[in-house]
């Protein structure tokens, strides 16, 4: 659920987290669509007898930016915060981007929001930065860290 506030109120939760999402299952499906869509066909995403063998992964992983480019998705469903007035906020960028883990097929994953800033840009465009950590379940080291932006429109 996102929650609007005010500037103030949520500059109050820099260093809190904001957003939990619900688990998601990495299906060899997604993988096998994200590999046709970008062309990136290497067979640690698509061959799982090969990958078994020749990787220490034990089988097929999800590309590291199938992984990145599921924060969309989270994001939305962890809810964010909303500064009060805002008409619309866009994708800005990401900072210090690190694939720490694979995500073997069949894993589930959440990504947990702590909001680290927010600036004003420009009069009235606010960039919102939230530290994001993607969690595989059962597992103590992450799939990924990453800095995500966003740039919140008001007035």
């Amino acid at each position: 659920m996102t929650a609007e506030m005010s500037l103030d109120a949520a500059q109050a939760l820099i260093g809190t987290e904001t957003g939990l999402s619900q688990w998601h299952t990495i299906s060899q499906e997604q993988v096998n669509q994200f590999a046709d869509t970008t062309g990136d066909h290497q067979f640690i995403h698509l061959d799982e007898e090969r990958a078994k063998v020749e990787t220490p992964f034990g089988g097929t992983i999800a590309h590291g930016y199938l992984t990145l480019s599921l924060l969309s998705m989270l994001g939305a469903e962890a809810g964010t915060v909303r500064l009060a007035g805002t008409k619309i906020t866009i994708n800005y960028g990401l900072d210090k981007v690190r694939f720490l883990n694979p995500v073997r097929i069949g894993s589930r994953i959440r990504a947990r929001f702590i909001m680290h800033s927010i600036t004003e840009k420009n009069p009235g465009q606010y960039l919102i930065k939230h530290q994001v950590t993607v969690e595989i379940e059962n597992q103590e080291k992450p799939a990924l860290i990453a800095e995500s932006l966003s740039l919140a429109v008001t007035g």
